[in-house]
């Protein structure tokens, strides 16, 4: 039975997830500007692409934003006129990723919202639901982050995690270090809220994923 690696990784990517110039731009620029190198594969950005495309959202909320790679992603699996809020702790963060969703295009269907992501879901209870939701900014978060997203989940939106897996720490008791402790908890959880069919889709470091009946 074939194990996930970097073959079937770029087998994926050929066939389904190649990076046209404005993707490959991105990541470079994002490189280039010195931010971590901790964005999804291709594939998983496809993946994402797929999922909001799957959910018929017209709104989208994206937690951590980095340099908009993924954003890009997301967004193009919206209707022209759907639009992706996309929040980011680190302002020089901010204005790279603005600078890439310009590049894209998109300058007028994404907004970048600046701070703590904690502080900017507090203010947002009053916007309505989203149609997909997805996950993507410091791991201890991740439960107080899903547990904000399911009653702002339009019925039928899907929401989705990044790093479900956290480089196999879930599945090792011996690591208790806080981000492993956080993962396995808000698995956990996304397997057991009522109401909610979900999986992780086992490409990369893991893509967690429920859908909202």
């Amino acid at each position: 039975m074939p194990i996930y690696s970097d073959l079937l990784s770029e087998y994926i990517q050929k066939l389904f997830a190649q990076e046209d110039e404005i993707l490959a731009q991105i990541r470079e620029r994002s490189a280039a500007g010195g931010l971590p190198p901790i964005s999804v594969k291709p594939e998983e950005g496809r993946f994402l692409q797929f999922l909001a495309a799957a959910s018929g959202a017209s709104r989208a909320l994206e937690i951590g934003t980095l340099g908009g790679y993924s954003g890009t992603w997301i967004c193009r699996g919206l209707p022209a006129n759907g639009k992706l809020i996309t929040l980011e702790l680190d302002p020089e963060h901010a204005v790279l990723a603005r600078e890439h969703f310009a590049l894209a295009g998109l300058t007028e269907r994404v907004e970048v919202r600046v701070g703590d992501a904690h502080d900017l879901l507090g203010t947002m209870g009053g916007e309505g639901l989203f149609g997909f939701i997805f996950i993507d900014a410091e791991k201890e978060g991740y439960p107080e982050y899903l547990d904000w997203a399911l009653p702002h989940l339009a019925e039928g939106g899907i929401v989705a995690a990044h790093n479900a897996f956290r480089r196999g720490s879930v599945v090792d008791p011996a690591d208790q270090e806080a981000d492993a402790i956080a993962l396995r908890r808000f698995n956990l959880q996304l397997a057991s809220a009522p109401g909610l069919i979900s999986t992780i889709f086992p490409a990369g470091d893991g893509t967690a994923f429920g859908i909202k009946g």
